[in-house]
């Protein structure tokens, strides 16, 4: 009897601690470097030939995006699904011009020889109990691609950029699922395409979302699993805009309080308007936070393998990141 007495006392202990837990920890204790790497290694594999805007390893991404939403209970932005269709334009490739998706200069791209490309972003969202106001968390999921005529390894499979920022973005939505608790603000979980070749996917979305003055904040995550010195292993750039700098203030408190083996290098910043996806946001001054873990000689190259990443750090950053999302989400005043 005694012995029973035990061991249903201790039981009890553990389910009242399970219960205790605060919905930011349990939304935490979700996020595992087991999953990172699984969700790299798929992506940045082979088989999808280096994500390719409008290409068929792009679309493949893309609906294991989306099989990996429906398994976390994420619902699609738009009553039609969860992929956001669109088109970018281009000069004949002889002349010179960029892909566009804004539609002015897709009429004067139109009048003459021009190329066209389709292309899809994938859009989930958690409804908040504000309805009107948003967050966006975002990555962008399309590479380079291949190039045939590259002797030996032909596929640019972009490992760190960016299957490290998806990961990111589908663990932190798990996470959010995970809490149990509805978030203040509605959060949009966003999978760019088409950035490689001039942000497309996050320009189109910025400039066609009906309520852009209610986005809030944007988190983005561009290549975040990388050391770029390997005697600086916890080294992470921490890109905020300065006129937030609570931003800052967040990620120094939550070092403090969960211990995460990061060192970020604070980068306030007056109008971040380069560098990757943040930048369609922060044209229409929407605040933004940017992780990221600096340049490497593999950028942009096909030895962008998922060996070379540094799986702790990235699980530690996203760990970080979903307290950024967290607090863009539910705090009242920021």
């Amino acid at each position: 009897m005694h012995k029973r007495f035990l061991g249903a006392f201790w039981f009890l202990l553990i389910v009242l601690s399970i219960h205790a837990q605060s919905p930011r920890e349990k939304g935490l204790k979700s996020i595992t470097q087991h999953s990172a790497e699984a969700i790299v290694g798929f992506l940045a594999d082979d088989e999808l030939e280096g994500r390719e805007a409008g290409q068929h390893g792009s679309r493949l991404a893309a609906r294991y995006i989306v099989s990996r939403l429906k398994e976390i209970g994420i619902a699609p932005l738009d009553s039609l699904g969860y992929y956001q269709p669109f088109e970018g334009y281009r000069k004949e490739r002889q002349q010179k011009g960029r892909w566009e998706v804004d539609p002015d200069s897709i009429v004067t791209i139109k009048k003459g020889t021009h190329r066209c490309l389709s292309m899809a972003n994938v859009l989930g969202v958690v409804p908040g109990k504000r309805q009107n106001e948003f967050v966006v968390v975002g990555a962008h999921f399309d590479h380079l691609g291949t190039d045939p005529a590259l002797v030996n390894d032909q596929i640019y499979n972009g490992a760190d950029d960016n299957a490290s920022g998806v990961s990111a973005v589908l663990q932190i939505a798990k996470a959010c699922m995970e809490t149990g608790k509805q978030p203040l603000r509605t959060v949009i979980f966003a999978f760019w395409d088409g950035e490689e070749i001039g942000l497309l996917g996050s320009k189109y979305f910025t400039q066609t979302f009906p309520s852009i003055e209610r986005i809030k904040g944007y988190l983005n995550f561009d290549m975040i699993g990388r050391n770029t010195d390997n005697a600086r292993p916890e080294h992470v750039v921490y890109f905020y805009t300065a006129s937030h700098p609570v931003f800052g203030e967040w990620l120094k408190e939550d070092i403090r309080q969960y211990g995460f083996r990061l060192q970020p290098d604070y980068r306030s910043w007056d109008k971040p308007v380069g560098g990757s996806d943040n930048a369609s946001f922060a044209r229409f001054e929407v605040p933004i936070i940017w992780y990221h873990t600096d340049g490497h000689p593999d950028y942009h190259q096909p030895s962008d393998h998922a060996d070379k990443l540094n799986f702790e750090k990235l699980t530690y950053i996203t760990k970080a990141a979903f307290l950024n999302a967290w607090n863009l989400a539910n705090e009242t005043d920021y």
